[in-house]
């Protein structure tokens, strides 16, 4: 016997073969019955489709066509809902799991989908189309199978093919579809394949197309939402990332437990020299009194500079590389400079110097914003495909009071202040010039570095929680 979820599935699609029918014989054609026929089953299609009960206006469904792991701002979505309870079903890849938050709430149900590969023989082209093909089925089979939902929430990009799928199922079943702008998809695309690209211009069309169909849209920042106003005709509200409360400065007992953990595997944690104290334990930054259970940052330490990838294109992580072989050449001359350690987050580079290492370590979730509390500068080189998004890493960076050096791009300056909560740099050798004088008075807090830090704490705004009730809740339950 057919399930619910099998019959919903067959009117959905039935539905839409429906539609193209009636178009082709309202074009021209006498005959009249199969018109009426198939507009009264249409009909009944669509009045099972929305069904709804008790429970509907209190389900949301967060939908990304990527990993959720690497997805932090469609799992702070997902929180904030449940805590205004709604019941979450959270669609996505599970590549990387998940925050322990979203994992322990009752009313978030993960809903793992598997990355669809298209035909491999045959041309480029064929591939493609045949992944877009089976990836509408695959979503029009999710997301109809699942209970009714009030509204489902979106990331784009990436949104080939999901925005038309999700906007389908939003019509069929009267749910309500919102879009949270992240970037244009196109622009990402165009980094590998050019603006003029045939698949780029589709991609292009595709958005504009279907993007002002969304009952409602989130964007990542104000020059976004002008753009999509003026070039788009959508009406955006501005949801500024904000780093939720796991994002803080990281205690001195918290920092050596992580970095001793790390040493255990990464020899660029581990304490240099030969010494021989059963009492106290080190790692390269700090020390431990086991007996006193004391624990302080070394003198000496190096200092901790960290990065992380977007996994997009739109980073050029030789320019990090080619700052730091300056950096050792500053050392080598003579400057009074410290010692480096490069933890890049997410990427995997090689680099053979003598007073800088580079530490390439895999992180738990949770361990993520304890390494950020514990760093002294951060490296951003996210350079924004349309120009108009911010890099998120950045604003955890802030909510852990880390000062950060970010490569120029248009609309940087709503996140980056220069020289009041970090620097800007527009190329590799600008960037070592600032390396060398943020960390010449390391590890004392005076100087630069130390006054960014102080502006952090003194200035942080909002949090995530405050930012989405005020922006997002009231989109929710309008009309």
């Amino acid at each position: 016997m057919a399930t619910p979820s099998t019959c919903t599935t067959f009117l959905a699609v039935f539905a839409l073969i429906s539609a193209l029918l009636i178009g082709f014989y309202g074009a021209g054609s006498g005959v009249t019955w199969p018109v009426v026929f198939l507009t009264a089953l249409t009909g009944l299609g669509s009045l099972w489709l929305r069904r709804r009960d008790g429970g509907t206006d209190r389900r949301v469904c967060v939908l990304v066509l990527g990993d959720l792991g690497r997805s932090p701002r469609m799992q702070y979505h997902a929180l904030s809902l449940s805590k205004h309870g709604y019941n979450v079903t959270f669609v996505g890849f599970l590549d990387t799991k998940p925050h322990q938050e979203v994992l322990r709430e009752e009313k978030i149900k993960l809903v793992p989908i598997a990355e669809v590969k298209g035909v491999r023989v045959g041309p480029k082209i064929l591939t493609y189309v045949t992944k877009v093909i089976l990836q509408c089925l695959q979503l029009l089979y999710v997301l109809l199978r699942m209970e009714t939902q009030s509204h489902i929430l979106m990331q784009n990009p990436p949104g080939l093919p999901g925005i038309a799928v999700a906007w389908l199922v939003c019509v069929l079943r009267g749910s309500r579809f919102v879009i949270d702008w992240h970037n244009y998809g196109y622009t990402i695309m165009a980094l590998s394949h050019g603006d003029t690209h045939p698949v780029v211009r589709l991609a292009k069309w595709y958005e504009h197309f279907f993007g002002p169909l969304a009952s409602r849209n989130l964007c990542v920042t104000n020059a976004m939402k002008d753009d999509l106003q003026k070039n788009w005709g959508i009406k955006a509200t501005t949801l500024y990332d904000c780093p939720p409360s796991i994002f803080r400065e990281t205690p001195l007992k918290l920092q050596h437990g992580l970095f001793m953990r790390l040493a255990n595997t990464y020899p660029q944690f581990q304490s240099r020299g030969c010494e021989e104290d059963k009492q106290v334990e080190r790692s390269v930054f700090s020390e431990c009194d086991l007996c006193e259970e004391a624990v302080t940052l070394r003198a000496e330490r190096p200092a901790l500079l960290l990065s992380s990838t977007s996994w997009t294109e739109d980073e050029d992580f030789s320019v990090l590389l080619k700052a730091l072989e300056d950096y050792e050449g500053f050392i080598k001359a003579g400057a009074s400079l410290p010692s480096l350690v490069c933890v890049i987050t997410g990427n995997s580079l090689h680099c053979t110097l003598e007073h800088v290492q580079i530490c390439t370590p895999w992180l738990e979730a949770e361990d993520y914003p304890v390494l950020l509390g514990s760093a002294d500068l951060g490296v951003c080189l996210h350079k924004s495909s349309s120009g108009l998004d911010l890099p998120m890493k950045v604003v955890d960076m802030f909510g852990c009071c880390l000062p950060v050096c970010a490569i120029h791009f248009h609309c940087l300056h709503e996140l980056v202040k220069h020289e009041e909560n970090g620097l800007i740099f527009r190329d590799a050798q600008e960037l070592a010039e600032q390396l060398k004088s943020l960390l010449s008075e390391f590890p004392g807090s005076g100087g630069q570095l130390g006054a960014f830090r102080r502006t952090l704490r003194h200035s942080r705004g909002p949090g995530w929680d405050e930012n989405w009730d005020q922006n997002v809740l009231p989109l929710l339950s309008a009309p």
